[in-house]
């Protein structure tokens, strides 16, 4: 396997964050997020386009901020999610709320009238949506009956997903638009599509079609998942490659039926991902015999990234020396700090553990983890083994480092113990 190098980062960086904050700590780029934002927003459309950040993949309210002050729009998965981004400023309009668990009728009321949109994802979200709003429009998330991701574990359309609502039930879902006089402004579709052009053609042909038999629809949600290439060995999405098939159909659609749509895309992955780096240091290294594997622990576990337990992710690994020789390399496995056989970062798809081609380590090195923007701080196994928080870092344009989240204490941790 090829030697993975740091992405945003310098060794005298490295370093510098590392006796500044301690370790483990997250650091992002804002440089590099406004990057991924422009390249999103040039994603090819006919009609107008707006960008939705799945706030999931990282919601601290500081990535929040550059999202809000580059005209990005947000997609929220939960009533929390929304009333977080309420909390920091974001208007209640640029949100719309997809979620599989739906707020009660009291908190339903309270967002959408203060302007939030709600994506009906179920029958029974959008007959609850039809009681409490009756004679308004209403957006829906659709199941389209396929699929497409990585691991069935990150594909999130087709018969073994329950996200949206199955595309046969079309019947039931006019006879509650009828019964509760509600116009639809948005279709949607969100089914892990990964890089092949041909599939989001695929998606862009599904999510249309139901464009079609909704004649009110104003606005057309093609989702997310667009395939980030964490490791060098990865291919990222092209936003161009697979925009403009996508922009054609949006075309032969009005010249069709005379309606001019707007496309709608939810990255969450493509703008975060890559601007994101996690520094651990070294705290031990084992091995098992001369036929055995060499083993390096870290101070960051599945508590700070818990995508290689999850979905066994890969993530590139780079050894950052007390010294500045580094002209020795070695295959090591390396596993983190929590007592779970699960928290190891070289596996391969399914668990099986791996060795990864390193830099020569030592106990009280820095070891880089990148590729952890996305999915990461937001999405891990927090407080495992009682282990803090892990803080977090914006390196900002100027240059500067700014801690954006800091370390959590025990006290923090039990504050709600009764």
């Amino acid at each position: 396997m090829k030697l993975e190098s740091l992405r945003f980062l310098n060794l005298v960086q490295v370093r510098k964050i590392a006796e500044e904050f301690g370790t483990p700590v997250f650091i992002y780029s804002e440089s590099e997020i406004l990057k991924r934002i422009e390249a999103a927003k040039s994603f090819p459309n006919a009609y107008g386009l707006i960008v939705r950040y799945a706030m999931k993949a990282n919601p601290n309210s500081n990535i929040l901020k550059i999202m809000l002050q580059n005209g990005i729009f947000l997609d929220a998965s939960s009533i929390y999610e929304v009333e977080r981004a309420l909390k920091i400023g974001y208007p209640a309009n640029k949100i719309l709320l997809t979620s599989q668990e739906p707020p009660n009728s009291e908190k339903l009321k309270e967002i959408v009238n203060q302007g939030v949109e709600f994506n009906a994802c179920s029958l029974h979200q959008l007959e609850l949506y039809g009681k409490n709003f009756p004679n308004t429009e209403i957006s829906i998330r659709f199941n389209p009956g396929l699929g497409s991701g990585h691991t069935k574990k990150t594909d999130v359309g087709g018969k073994e997903s329950s996200f949206g609502i199955w595309h046969e039930f079309i019947d039931k879902v006019k006879n509650l638009l009828q019964k509760y006089n509600l116009n639809v402004k948005r279709v949607h579709t969100h089914i892990g599509s990964g890089s092949d052009p041909e599939v989001w053609k695929a998606v862009a042909k599904y999510t249309l079609e139901f464009a079609e038999i909704f004649p009110t629809t104003q606005i057309v949600n093609l989702g997310g998942g667009y395939k980030v290439a964490r490791m060098s060995d990865e291919k990222s999405t092209d936003f161009q490659l697979i925009g403009e098939p996508v922009k054609q159909q949006f075309i032969e659609f009005f010249e069709k039926h005379g309606r001019k749509l707007q496309l709608e895309i939810e990255p969450g992955t493509a703008l975060i991902a890559n601007c994101g780096s996690l520094i651990s240091e070294i705290v031990d290294i084992v091995n098992t015999g001369e036929n055995g594997y060499t083993f390096v622990k870290l101070n960051t576990g599945m508590d700070a990234n818990t995508r290689p337990s999850l979905y066994g992710a890969r993530h590139p690994l780079v050894v950052i020396g007390r010294n500045e020789n580094q002209n020795h390399f070695q295959e090591y496995v390396v596993v983190g700090h929590c007592c779970e056989s699960g928290d190891l970062f070289t596996q391969k798809m399914g668990g099986e553990l791996e060795t990864r081609l390193l830099h020569k380590a030592e106990i009280g090195d820095y070891i880089v983890m990148e590729g952890v923007g996305a999915y990461c701080s937001g999405m891990s196994t927090k407080n495992y083994n009682s282990f803090p928080e892990t803080p977090e870092v914006l390196l900002e344009q100027n240059g500067k480092f700014r801690l954006i989240r800091k370390r959590q204490t025990l006290d923090q941790i039990i504050q709600n113990e009764v």
